[in-house]
């Protein structure tokens, strides 16, 4: 069985743009939505639907996995489902390992899709010594004590993070040392990492604090009770809500371009 450390996705070679290859998951999904219906072909329109993108999009992503797709009857959905595998390197198996065991890390381990996605999960470790082989999602808990060991005995080379921010850095440390050159952080914190080790951020908190900021402009944008009405009453009812005071949204920059002021560093 091929591991993560001796075999690599082939798009970087190949040279598939880093937004095709945030996409692959989300066709893949669909696909194996459709694949599971047993629907034998699907169209660029139909499955950019279900993907959420646009057709033209998805056909220049398909452009660069070499698939054109049939004129008349579309694309084979199994094909298509074993090609973006490929692609991704899901047709191999990819031991990880979950350091941080507590309520995000215990829900990650009990996560049913990791398997059916080509994700071995082959350990779990957590510092606190009270953990250690406690039984969770079927495997013991190991202590951080084994982490190196682990991350060699099974060919690790791709880590999740799921510790308290405090930790994170030096978890991520230990695994980079260790071997590991992919992580999964779930800690609220930026991970400083040496080139070569690709981080893939989750902060729910930040995508809360996203779709907050456009209920505050979409609140903001209704309209205003009685517009409808007399021209100057109307003008007088704008001044009104143009004077109400409203939160900063600008003034700094971030790593993904401009930051609403109120979000936390």
């Amino acid at each position: 069985m091929a591991t993560g450390r001796t075999h690599r996705p082939a798009t970087r070679s190949r040279g598939i743009p880093e937004a095709t290859v945030a996409r692959l998951p989300l066709y893949l999904r669909a696909l194996t939505a459709l694949s599971e219906r047993s629907v034998p072909t699907v169209s660029s329109e139909e499955l950019a639907t279900a993907a959420g993108v646009n057709s033209a999009k998805l056909r220049k992503d398909f452009s660069y996995l070499g698939s054109y797709g049939t004129r008349g009857v579309g694309y084979d959905v199994e094909y298509l489902v074993y090609q973006i595998s490929r692609e991704l390197g899901l047709t191999q198996d990819w031991p990880v390992v979950i350091v941080g065991i507590g309520n995000l890390g215990a829900a990650l381990a009990n996560y049913g899709g990791f398997a059916s996605r080509g994700f071995r999960v082959a350990a779990l470790i957590d510092a606190d010594p009270a953990m250690a082989g406690k039984p969770v999602a079927g495997l013991p808990v190991r202590h951080t004590d084994e982490l190196e060991s682990i991350i060699s005995d099974n060919g690790v080379s791709i880590g999740v993070i799921a510790t308290p921010a405090g930790a994170a850095q030096q978890v991520c440390d230990r695994l980079v040392a260790a071997g590991v050159t992919s992580i999964l952080n779930f800690a609220p914190t930026v991970l400083v990492v040496p080139d070569g080790v690709d981080v893939r951020k989750v902060d729910l908190s930040i995508e809360l604090q996203i779709l907050a900021f456009h209920e505050q402009r979409k609140a903001g944008e209704e309209p205003v009770p009685g517009a409808a009405a007399a021209a100057a009453g109307a003008a007088a009812t704008a001044a009104t809500t143009a004077g109400r005071p409203r939160a900063a949204t600008g003034g700094r920059k971030g790593p993904d371009g401009d930051v609403p002021a109120v979000m936390p560093a």
